[in-house]
């Protein structure tokens, strides 16, 4: 990829599964990267992980949810490395989504968790990240959004409304900061095979979800971390505002 070579990329969200994954992506793209979240020993395996095969990493442990955490997030970032030039956003709390039930019945802890997270935190880090980028000249910010902001499901209301919000947050992004050097967009992975759905969902279920894509087989992490790499690098610079399906063709739009 062409202009992630030497840029400051900050990874919200990169302990394991697909934030781990666009971290060592961009590392390998040459990126200077900074794996936040909450869960620091996942943090800095990642971090590790990306030293380890000879590219620049350091691990800084966060809350999404909580303002200040953040904004010490992006202040150790330009700290470390003298600046920021991009942001993948991937933060989210799993333990939510299993009793994300419907909206008679979900306990509305696990809504507000689920907004504090998903889509309050996501404003949070772009609140303080869109000044440094600012201070550099602009930048990028990928968003990890989901196919389920607009297939429309019987349960998950709080994931899906969320992602459906942040999808808005990346075009608003766009349209507020464009002008001055800001590429914001969201990618909407459709079922993914991480190690936890690997072991925890049933055979059956995952040949259902395959038999309604257009494709012959499940994604990868890789299929995304590409993506974000791709729309976070110089050769994505004429795309701004968009979300971009990655889900083997299970949604035309």
């Amino acid at each position: 990829m062409q202009g992630l070579k030497g840029k400051v990329v900050l990874v919200a969200g990169a302990a394991t599964g697909l934030g781990a994954a666009s971290a060592q992506r961009l590392a390998q793209e040459g990126a200077r990267v900074v794996v936040g979240d909450l869960n620091l020993a996942g943090a800095e395996q990642t971090a590790g992980a990306i030293g380890d095969s000879g590219a620049e990493a350091v691990a800084v442990q966060f809350d999404i949810a909580d303002d200040a955490s953040v904004q010490e997030l992006v202040a150790a970032t330009v700290r470390t490395y003298g600046g920021l030039d991009a942001v993948h956003i991937n933060a989210g709390d799993m333990g939510s989504v299993r009793k994300d039930t419907d909206v008679v019945d979900i306990d509305l802890a696990v809504w507000d968790r689920t907004v504090a997270v998903n889509l309050r935190g996501h404003m949070l880090v772009s609140r303080h990240a869109i000044p440094e980028l600012l201070a550099r000249g602009g930048g990028a910010i990928v968003y990890t959004s989901s196919i389920a902001s607009f297939t429309g499901e019987p349960e998950r209301p709080a994931y899906a409304a969320t992602k459906a919000g942040i999808n808005a947050l990346a075009r608003h992004v766009a349209s507020r900061w464009g002008k001055q050097g800001i590429r914001a967009n969201a990618v909407t992975p459709g079922l993914i095979l991480t190690p936890e759905i690997r072991e925890g969902a049933p055979p059956e279920m995952l040949q259902a979800k395959l038999a309604r894509t257009r494709s012959t087989r499940h994604g990868q992490a890789g299929d995304i971390s590409s993506m974000v790499a791709y729309l976070l690098s110089d050769e994505g610079s004429w795309i701004n505002g968009q979300v971009v399906n990655v889900d083997g063709g299970t949604v035309l739009r």
